[in-house]
């Protein structure tokens, strides 16, 4: 297990994969998973202001524009 990863993912979540009896393998599996799942998670919030930020820009008046 890496402790950096333990220190990046302390939430209530990945505290609850290590108290549940499961072998090591499956433990990983269910870590991966989280992280993967956390990854796509920002993305689609990346993707979302961005989409947010250009469509307030293309919304201005032009009076407000640089």
């Amino acid at each position: 297990m890496n402790s950096k990863s333990d220190s990046k993912f302390g939430s209530a979540i990945y505290e609850r994969i290590h108290t549940v009896r499961m072998s090591a393998s499956e433990r990983q599996a269910a870590i991966n998973a989280m992280r993967d799942a956390d990854a796509i998670v920002d993305a689609i919030l990346w993707v979302t202001r961005k989409i947010e930020h250009f469509g307030a820009f293309l919304f201005m008046k032009p009076s407000v524009k640089h």
